[in-house]
């Protein structure tokens, strides 16, 4: 059996965000490989990624919704990204080298929560809207990725 992020056509192709200063960027789908790579300020919202998300970035914040691919956040010196692990394999694709995976505290779920309420509004998904109308269990699947300290 393949990985959603495998077998699910991405939406936007590979490097988007690639060395972003700033921005948001809003996707009602799925990212290519090295989805905000040398990310260093932009502001994403995503459905998923694939290979290498997150890799290198150092700076900004990246909200996925979905499924990541392997080695995700390789080298991440900055920023941070909150993943929706609602399958449980997050930890089977993340790079923890560098950076550690926890659970949101109340600052984070209240980020987390104002970012997928912008990515419902301006991008009216059908995910974003089902993950709000969930929230207390949804909030409990996030997983903060941030460099150690």
């Amino acid at each position: 059996r393949n990985a959603a992020w495998e077998t699910e056509a991405p939406l936007i192709g590979n490097v988007a965000l690639y060395g972003a200063t700033g921005g948001q960027l809003y996707v009602a789908g799925r990212a290519g490989d090295r989805f905000a790579v040398r990310n260093s300020g932009a502001t994403g919202v995503v459905e998923g990624v694939g290979a290498h998300g997150c890799e290198y970035m150092t700076g900004g914040v990246v909200v996925i919704l979905g499924t990541i691919g392997p080695n995700f956040a390789a080298g991440m010196s900055g920023g941070v990204a909150y993943v929706y692990d609602e399958d449980g394999t997050f930890a089977d694709h993340f790079n923890g080298e560098f950076v550690e995976a926890t659970p949101l505290n109340e600052e984070d779920e209240q980020q987390v929560r104002a970012l997928i309420e912008c990515h419902r509004f301006y991008t009216h998904s059908r995910k974003a809207a089902a993950l709000l109308a969930e929230w207390e269990t949804a909030r409990t699947k996030f997983v903060k990725v941030a460099p150690r300290r």
